[in-house]
């Protein structure tokens, strides 16, 4: 019965592989000449997208992959953040590497915590749960003033060190962009490699399996809450990371980030690529930043025009960016083949 429900549903997952690494490898050739070719703004934009692509897909693997909502993960970023600044500031640990080891634990800790008591929940409880333990941490981070910094946060005013590298001296544009930039980008591809090997593998199956039909996969023999914790850990660790990297970008970090509305912001990303595509999330992060950036220059109205092209895409596009794109390619490939016959 096991085997039989993971063969059921590996028929509607869709392995191609091509086109994924052709889209990598387009993506890792652009990205490698843009710090040369492009303004230093744009790198730096390129940079955060970088770092949010651990993020989104960390969040993907939860909400595309088992069907589980969480409005909470905002609480792993701010643990990965928080755990760099704190090390940086208070022990003097440059090592980014360390920060990144660090940060992954704490954040596998804190998500085996919140897990094992959420995944006993579904759909609204699941993200009420993971809502609630977020702001139980974003009171905790204002209260206690004297560790976290409290509303004001706490920023960082030194260069980490990259493979034991120290790079002090350099502008912290010029680091960047044209250091640090190339650093997140190789994290970036081996997570994206690793995570693409998670759901496309045995372990991936099932996930989809437990998302499809809960109930038929308990009966047939997969522990459904078993898998549910185990997801909800990796997305943790990657969301843990995507923060330990960001904040070497903001330079700053406040109890903001474990508020509802930036775990909003980590679900829009994901709703406006595609929750079911593995490259939607990806897409949907970086329109996000870049659009963003772009209307926050033009009104400080930005959240609301952001929220009203969500609200469209869910009523025309619910798939996605990802979605609408396959839709329109099948109609086209459809009309043309309509008119050949014709």
């Amino acid at each position: 019965m096991k085997i039989d429900i993971i063969k059921e549903v590996s028929t509607i997952i869709p392995f191609k592989n091509t086109r994924f690494t052709s889209i990598l490898i387009i993506l890792f050739i652009i990205a490698l000449i843009a710090p040369y070719v492009a303004p230093p703004f744009l790198t730096y934009i390129l940079l955060t997208f970088f770092c949010y692509v651990p993020i989104v897909i960390g969040f993907n693997l939860l909400l595309g992959y088992t069907g589980l909502l969480s409005f909470g993960h905002g609480l792993f970023v701010a643990i990965g953040m928080y755990t760099s600044v704190y090390l940086m500031r208070n022990y003097g640990v440059t090592s980014i590497e360390i920060m990144l080891i660090l940060a992954a634990t704490l954040s596998a800790l804190a998500g085996f915590g919140v897990g094992l008591l959420c995944i006993r929940y579904v759909r609204i409880f699941f993200a009420m749960l993971t809502l609630a333990f977020s702001m139980v941490f974003y009171s905790f981070l204002l209260k206690f003033y004297w560790l976290t910094g409290g509303d004001e946060g706490l920023g960082i005013y030194t260069r980490p060190a990259l493979l034991g590298m120290k790079f002090d001296t350099l502008y912290i544009m010029d680091f960047l962009t044209k250091v640090y930039y190339y650093y997140v980008l190789a994290i970036m591809v081996i997570l994206l490699i690793f995570m693409y090997r998670i759901t496309t593998s045995h372990f991936g199956i099932c996930l989809r399996a437990v998302k499809e039909n809960p109930r038929k996969a308990d009966e047939s023999g997969l522990n459904v809450k078993k898998y549910r914790l185990y997801a909800f850990v990796i997305s943790a660790i990657y969301t843990g990371i995507g923060g330990a990297l960001l904040v070497q970008v903001t330079r700053h970090v406040v109890p903001a980030i474990t508020y509802w509305t930036y775990s909003g912001e980590i679900v829009f990303m994901t709703l406006l690529g595609g929750f079911n595509y593995f490259t939607g999330p990806i897409i949907g992060a970086f329109v996000y930043i870049v659009l963003r950036d772009l209307i926050m220059s033009l009104t400080i109205y930005w959240r609301v025009i952001l929220g009203v092209a969500l609200l469209l895409i869910v009523i025309f596009v619910p798939g996605g960016l990802m979605g609408g794109a396959k839709s329109l390619s099948k109609l086209i490939i459809k009309k043309r083949e309509s008119y050949e016959f014709s």
